[in-house]
């Protein structure tokens, strides 16, 4: 009787993956041309948890969570990631996103800071702010 256990044979098997479908549609996520972005604060201590960005020429729009904030600002970043995902598959530019998500201010435990819709010379600048803090 051997110890040795039998090895499966379709271990060697090759493998295909087909990919159904190309998922919903998204911004692009980065652009170094100009960009317009709010604050996102927590609800109850005021504490910002990141940023929402957006430029139309390069179709771009993402959350840019503020690394200070800790794994409160990486949680915060899926509602704000799934109403951008939610505008783009309704056609919206990425300004519009904005401006939909500034009328509609509340995220999960963050909302969107009033009056600090402000500019950016790119995604960058954003990616600096937030690193910073």
């Amino acid at each position: 009787m051997s110890s040795e256990r039998p090895i499966n044979p379709r271990f060697d098997d090759d493998m295909m993956f087909n990919l159904v479908s190309p998922g919903p549609p998204r911004y692009q996520t980065g652009t170094d041309k100009p960009v317009r972005y709010f604050t996102v604060v927590d609800k109850q201590s005021g504490v910002v948890l990141g940023y929402v960005w957006a430029n139309d020429e390069d179709d771009a729009a993402t959350w840019e969570p503020r690394q200070a904030a800790g794994p409160r600002a990486y949680s915060e970043g899926g509602i704000w990631h799934a109403r951008l995902e939610d505008a783009k598959g309704r056609g919206l530019l990425p300004s519009q996103a904005l401006a939909e998500l500034l009328a509609s201010p509340e995220g999960n435990k963050g909302r969107a800071l009033p009056d600090s819709l402000t500019d950016a010379p790119n995604a960058a600048a954003v990616e600096a702010l937030a690193a910073s803090e």
